[in-house]
């Protein structure tokens, strides 16, 4: 059945239902949780619930919103990316402004708030993707804090709360995580992603900003004891056999400019493992002199949860010139193989790549080859002669613009794009920056990034965004950089202080500001790892908001955020920059479904059922995203089926905090 005829049958089936007095109807089934950011420890978010399915998705109906109130224009520029987890029958989440709401799972009447108090007024921006939650199993049951929820925040601080109530836990002072740092500059070091809990250890990182110098603090991984916040472990992500920075006078010291971890780690709670997906060290456009600081940039490490020993490390770019840090949380999965079970991990990167790995020795799965890549011209730097490319799945994205891809909405347009091509050094995916501008593609964004993948264990299929956007980076000698002059918001310059060169970074358009790569500019796609073929893939959303009507056009504008799948056959996203809330099919790559939500959808949802047989919903915060520039908000929105009650109290259960 082709698309059309799909919606024109679901369109007639609903309107016979309505036409006849009767409601649809949810299937039934055991209820499921959402107990962690990426669905369960192993981080794949899929979820075992069919009420929801391809037959009665149509009639999906919005029944409640709740309204942190953390968004304030002009303020403090934010993205709301929080995925909620779910503890008993309350959803706990995160702001932007590092507020962590607990709200009523059914109705979304608020239980409790907690404020770090961070100064948000001199931050520069504001990111929280979630929380951990931790039940004690040595506490007393009713205890305070018996359970709590750890979240960090973008001062750099790690909390304990109680999760019935919201009060902190007075056995567990807030950690500072500057500490052993050395210098660090104000804004320079934050939390935006949740941590990790493996037994009783919370393991965080934190994200360092980019390219502003060479010495910038440290990436070191902690593992902190849940019950009193006291440091257990830490993995300083140096190269095996660099000796230890000697203690200061508040404890351990760390190296600095050392690859950090931004975004969410994954956990295998059986083999007391944590996988971290690194990013790079500074700088990260160049790195010449610092020789081999980046043995574990851009890699993903399995660390032992109660030690934090090196299990073993696997690197997705050898040393990154291009901020291909890994973003995506990885996929722990039992795969099967020639009839056979393997514990595997699925590690989508930037590049376009998916590496399958074995999860006990980080050998991969399937074949990778090293392949080799170009080589830098920039005075005092050095490639690395070969990179990994997977084989299954193959390489995903593109990899290459040429004078006869480039795209343009008008004659003109096009003829622009291939004038600034000609003059760039553009060699496939890792050509090295230059100091006469190189296109990057796929650009600094991806490829894949922290939206991650989802798993459908039945299919073995993975299902996951890209993004199709070239970057142009030109290094800029030192004694020039203060001389340049970005054009915002499509150009920057980075001073990379320490290294010989400042960086320009531009995202590759027309003069007009249309992207020079054809679209889909962002696209979702699903990969059977049975075969390593990809299954389909489609544009992922629509130029709605971004152009006057009637361009409203299906040609995937560039989104942030990432999807879940369900066994009743489809796949949920947000993400998109025209502000739409989609259900997919998953077999198909067909769009069955979608709402227009109140703010930005840049985060990823998520599902739940808190009774046997009770109502399935549907959850997605919309608060919009700072640098795509997508409606800002501060709404987290529920979905469920309709009920013979619903019309009537769904604008009942509506509430906000002021």
């Amino acid at each position: 059945m082709s698309t059309a005829e799909r919606t024109s049958a679901l369109l007639a089936a609903l309107l016979f239902a309505t036409a006849c007095g009767t409601e649809i109807q949810e299937g039934g089934g055991p209820a499921a949780g959402w107990p962690t950011w990426g669905g369960a420890p192993h981080g794949t978010r899929s979820s075992p619930l069919d009420g929801i399915n391809r037959t009665n998705v149509h009639a999906l109906e919005r029944v409640w919103t709740f309204h942190t109130g953390d968004v304030a224009p002009g303020r403090l520029k934010t993205s709301f990316q929080a995925t909620p987890i779910l503890w008993r029958d309350q959803l706990v989440f995160c702001t932007p402004y590092n507020r962590v709401f607990a709200v009523d799972a059914q109705t979304g009447t608020q239980r409790w708030v907690f404020d770090p108090g961070v100064d948000v007024d001199t931050r520069g921006g504001g990111t929280c993707r979630g929380v951990a939650v931790w039940d004690d199993p040595e506490a007393r049951p009713g205890a305070a804090c018996a359970s709590r929820v750890f979240t960090g925040t973008m001062d750099a601080r790690l909390f304990a709360i109680d999760a019935a109530t919201g009060h902190p836990c007075p056995d567990f002072p807030a950690v500072d995580l500057t500490r052993g740092l050395g210098d660090v500059a104000p804004g320079e070091v934050s939390v935006t992603s949740l941590p990790a809990v493996v037994g009783d250890v919370v393991v965080l990182g934190h994200l360092v900003a980019d390219n502003q110098r060479a010495d910038a603090p440290g990436g070191v991984i902690r593992g902190f004891d849940a019950r009193t916040g006291a440091l257990r472990w830490a993995f300083d992500p140096v190269r095996p056999g660099t000796p230890p920075l000697p203690p200061g006078g508040e404890g351990p010291r760390f190296h600095r400019g050392t690859p950090n971890s931004w975004s969410v780690s994954s956990v295998d709670p059986a083999r007391d493992l944590v996988f971290v997906p690194m990013g790079n060290p500074s700088n990260d456009f160049y790195r010449g002199d610092r020789g081999e600081i980046d043995y574990y940039g851009s890699s993903v490490v399995a660390l032992r949860g109660q030690t934090g020993e090196v299990v073993w490390r696997f690197q997705t770019v050898h040393h990154d010139l291009w901020d291909y840090d890994v973003g995506s949380q990885p996929s722990l999965v039992d795969l099967s193989v020639h009839g056979e079970s393997v514990p595997a991990l699925i590690q989508p990167t930037k590049v376009g790549h998916v590496f399958v790995l074995h999860r006990e020795t980080g050998e991969p799965v399937f074949p990778v080859e090293e392949r080799p890549v170009p080589q830098t011209d920039v005075p005092g730097e050095f490639s690395s002669p070969t990179q990994p490319f997977p084989t299954h799945p193959p390489p995903l994205h593109p990899g290459k613009i040429d004078a006869d891809s480039v795209w343009g909405l008008t004659p003109f347009d096009r003829a622009d794009c291939r004038e600034r091509l000609a003059a760039l050094r553009n060699e496939g995916p890792f050509t090295p920056p230059s100091l006469g501008g190189s296109l990057q593609y796929p650009g600094v964004a991806g490829g894949a990034n922290w939206g991650s993948a989802a798993w459908a264990p039945d299919r073995q299929t993975l299902v996951m965004t890209q993004t199709r956007l070239g970057t142009i980076h030109r290094l800029i000698p030192r004694a020039s950089v203060e001389t340049q002059t970005p054009n915002p918001p499509r150009e920057m310059i980075f001073p990379q202080q320490g290294a010989p060169f400042g960086l320009l970074q531009t995202v590759f358009t027309s003069a007009l500001g249309i992207p020079c790569s054809a679209p889909a500019w962002s696209e979702l796609l699903a990969i059977d790892l049975g075969t390593g073929q990809v299954s389909w893939r489609v544009p992922f959303g629509t130029t709605r908001g971004q152009a006057p009507w009637p361009f409203w056009f299906r040609w995937g504008p560039p989104g942030m955020g990432g999807p879940i799948v369900t066994a009743g056959g489809l796949v949920f996203i947000g993400a998109a920059m025209d502000g739409q809330l989609r259900a997919f099919d998953l077999e198909t790559g067909d769009e069955l479904w979608s709402d227009a939500l109140p703010a930005g959808g840049q985060a990823t949802p998520m599902t739940y059922r808190l009774e046997d047989d009770g109502r399935q919903w549907l959850v997605i915060a919309a608060g919009g995203h700072a640098t795509l520039g997508t409606e800002p908000g501060d709404a987290l929105v529920a979905y469920a089926l309709p009920t013979s009650s619903s019309k009537a109290s769904s604008a009942a259960a509506s509430s906000s905090e002021p």
